[in-house]
């Protein structure tokens, strides 16, 4: 099921429930692509103002790219579920079932490879974001600070998605790899966001 077709309150519903889907991946999803969307606003409110005239043909490329990442991070809490059912399906099986635990490590590792994506949109909605708020219009500014915000978090949350599933990971090369890639994403991503909100924050005490 694709839970994005749903009403928000219906989303927000099936989230509360015990259904193992949509989970905590869908939900950094979803608040991505809000994030992803709130700067594209910003590069909407900018565009055919006389003012920004001059950077009209650098907010229209902005907002192609920001369409696109925000209809992809939506894509991934489809996507989520679908990695997660392996995962899922493993860990019915019998304790006694010979191959169960490689069953289990590769399913693992299937678990990780949405979350790990929905990181690296999220990163490149940063950079967009943090341009928006720049060169945007000063009217939509706290948008982009709240897009940054909200792309943070999401980072961090599927961050968290994957680090519960390298933790069990035998393969400890694979898992510190997936790890090192999510650590070096929250630092330099996770940075850029935090100045972003911090520029546009300080901006309304001057």
């Amino acid at each position: 099921m694709d839970f994005t077709n749903s009403s928000c309150r219906d989303f927000v519903a099936v989230l509360a429930s015990a259904q193992p889907v949509p989970g905590g991946g869908g939900a950094a999803a979803l608040v991505g692509a809000i994030g992803a969307a709130l700067g594209n606003m910003v590069g909407s409110l900018t565009v055919g103002k006389k003012k920004y005239a001059a950077v009209e043909e650098e907010m229209l490329a902005l907002k192609e790219k920001c369409t696109v990442l925000q209809t992809t991070l939506l894509d991934q809490v489809k996507a989520d579920a679908e990695g997660f059912q392996p995962l899922a399906r493993a860990y019915s099986i019998s304790r006694e079932d010979p191959e169960r635990e490689q069953i289990l490590e590769e399913a693992a590792k299937t678990a990780c490879e949405v979350p790990v994506r929905i990181m690296e949109l999220c990163a490149e909605a940063i950079e967009l974001t943090e341009q928006f708020a720049k060169k945007g219009t000063s009217f939509a500014v706290s948008d982009a600070g709240c897009a940054a915000v909200l792309l943070k978090a999401a980072m961090e949350a599927a961050s968290l998605n994957v680090y519960v599933n390298t933790k069990s990971l035998k393969d400890r090369s694979y898992a510190k790899r997936v790890n090192s890639k999510c650590e070096k994403l929250l630092e330099i991503s996770g940075k850029k966001a935090e100045d972003t909100y911090r520029c546009v924050r300080e901006s309304f005490f001057v």
